[in-house]
């Protein structure tokens, strides 16, 4: 007899004291539905999982030296290239969005020591990464679950672990404009040479200023993708790509496939909702 079809979703914003760090909350849970493969694409957030009735299976990271692998909680940084998520039918977790600039005070660590990588959350949270999960494994509802979240980084949130101001000028001008803002015009609002810029801002977020340009960039195109499929050329001048010919190249490069194929994907992935729901800045 086939196993009854389940397919929730659940999002909600981390509470007010955090909300400089963690952008959102999503829980989800499917079973019954058909095995597929989930692209990890490029975004402005560190993504922390907690997994719930199944392990988190990673057929491929972003940096490929890394062996697949199975996860009960993961931990992964920004990265410029796709990673692999498959399940045979059924998936649950509660995924959390990280801000980079909020990984200092709440990781400890800044956001670039992660960079790339996919690791399990206690070799970054030490014993609290395994007592979140205990207790989100234990809680009995969504509002449960986002509630431990919420007390659990509030416990571990130490606020006066700050990043650089400039790094954070240099962060928030990229998100306002799309990923726009050249490097050297970043440089001079900072008064740091393009340089020192790229190595600090390498240090707290993983990326450099161009190659964080091109992640968010490719974010915004995503989501407008994923709202009005289509009209590719439109949108490459909307999101500050050359032509649709340099779009169709960035898409590629950092989702493995082109636009037309991501889109079919993506609607039969409870993921899209998260791209779908009321964005929430990065910074």
């Amino acid at each position: 007899m086939d196993e009854p079809r389940v397919d929730e979703h659940r999002r909600q914003a981390p509470a007010d004291v955090l909300r400089p760090y963690l952008a959102w909350y999503a829980g989800y849970r499917q079973r019954g539905v058909p095995p597929a493969v989930h692209r990890g694409l490029p975004s402005p957030f560190l993504t922390l999982i907690f997994t719930l009735d199944e392990p988190l299976t990673m057929a491929a990271h972003p940096d490929p030296r890394q062996v697949p692998g199975i996860f009960g909680t993961l931990l992964g940084g920004l990265h410029t290239e796709p990673a692999l998520i498959s399940h045979d039918g059924a998936q649950s977790g509660i995924q959390v969005a990280l801000k980079p600039l909020g990984a200092r005070a709440l990781l400890g660590c800044p956001a670039g020591e992660l960079a790339h990588i996919d690791v399990p959350a206690d070799s970054v949270l030490g014993s609290a990464g395994a007592r979140i999960h205990a207790r989100v494994l234990a809680a009995a509802s969504w509002q449960d679950r986002f509630a431990v979240l919420d007390d659990e980084f509030s416990r571990l949130l130490e606020p006066g672990c700050r990043v650089p101001p400039a790094v954070t000028v240099a962060w928030r001008l990229l998100l306002r404009s799309g990923g726009t803002v050249p490097v050297s015009e970043l440089a001079a609002q900072t008064g740091w040479s393009t340089r020192h810029l790229a190595s600090r801002f390498r240090i707290e977020t993983g990326l450099t200023p161009k190659a964080a340009a091109r992640v968010i960039r490719f974010y915004r195109t995503r989501r407008q993708l994923l709202r009005v499929p289509g009209g590719l050329a439109g949108l490459a001048a909307d999101c500050g790509y050359f032509d649709q010919a340099h779009l169709a190249r960035e898409f590629r490069a950092m989702a493995g496939c082109p636009p037309s194929q991501w889109v079919a994907e993506e609607f039969r992935n409870v993921q899209a909702s998260d791209l779908l729901a009321r964005e929430e800045s990065p910074a």
